[in-house]
């Protein structure tokens, strides 16, 4: 099934993606085998060409690749043509039998990458992204490790996560413009304040905004949105769809940079959520959802 398209650099990919994190991390135990690869089965199906992972999306720390592996599985056991898919991972953040912390620095940035590509299986990601910045370090230096495994080959296109403007601009900077192909923040109709200014700036650059949470969390904010917001379940009502399809509408309907990626860890929320991708709301639905976050 085809879909609506959107650019993260040169990449052409779905207007929406697949969030794979729940699949084994978040509320409860990770989603079972059969039932996660046919999870990503489901959204492949449904025209999602994105799939978004990370190293730490695992059960526990010395599992770290988890999840890349349910990915580089459900891409490889697909009988539709897999080369059409992009992925991207993430990388930055450490996790340990102590704890957790960042490592921006090259060396670490290197290792980690290195690791993530045997989890997927490639020698090469679409999609690299620095997952959060490390403090101990100038943010210049963790983009300028990024463009270092660029310019390898090892990575096609460069993302930064839970980035603000400033650090938006440094990345610009370091990697000039046109350089830095997308940013994942969190942004919903419950989380927005600190990411408002993110996405339009992003929309400045020609940088794609992919929303990470964008129906509200794990946590249950996602599956109560229609409870939360009279005027999404209103919507959503009228229309015959469910609350997160509303939302999810919405959201790509602020600009054609934005692209939201929705988890999933069941092939009929995917399914459900790919459906926003042909719902078509009026202009003045689309006011009133503004007004959310005006």
């Amino acid at each position: 099934m085809s879909a609506p398209t959107r650019r993260i650099g040169s990449l052409t990919v779905s207007a929406l993606g697949l969030g794979a994190m729940p699949l084994s991390m978040g509320r409860g135990e990770p989603a079972p085998h059969d039932r996660a690869i046919a999870t990503i089965h489901a959204a492949l199906d449904a025209g999602i060409t994105l799939l978004d992972t990370a190293d730490i999306y695992a059960p526990s720390w010395d599992t770290m690749g988890h999840n890349e592996a349910f990915v580089a599985e459900g891409l490889a056991s697909w009988d539709g043509d897999a080369s059409q898919i992009a992925v991207a991972t993430k990388g930055g953040i450490t996790r340990s039998a102590e704890g957790g912390g960042r490592d921006g620095t090259l060396p670490y940035l290197r290792s980690a990458l290195e690791k993530s590509l045997a989890a997927l299986g490639t020698d090469s990601v679409d999609l690299y992204y620095w997952h959060r910045p490390d403090r101990s370090i100038r943010y210049a230096e963790g983009v300028e490790a990024l463009a270092t495994l660029q310019q390898e080959g090892l990575i096609r296109e460069v993302g930064i996560s839970n980035a603000n403007v400033e650090e938006i601009d440094v990345a610009i900077e370091v990697l000039g413009e046109g350089g830095l192909a997308a940013v994942q923040n969190e942004f919903s109709p419950t989380f927005f304040h600190t990411s408002r200014r993110e996405l339009r700036h992003c929309a400045e650059h020609g940088i794609a905004f992919v929303p990470w949470s964008p129906l509200g969390g794990t946590g249950g904010g996602a599956s109560a949105v229609g409870e939360r917001f009279p005027q999404i379940r209103r919507i959503a009502e009228a229309h015959g769809v469910s609350p997160q399809q509303v939302v999810l509408a919405w959201e790509l309907s602020l600009d054609e940079h934005v692209i939201p990626i929705p988890g999933a860890s069941r092939p009929e929320s995917i399914t459900d959520s790919a459906a926003a991708m042909s719902l078509q709301l009026s202009e003045g639905e689309r006011a009133e959802l503004d007004g959310i976050i005006a």
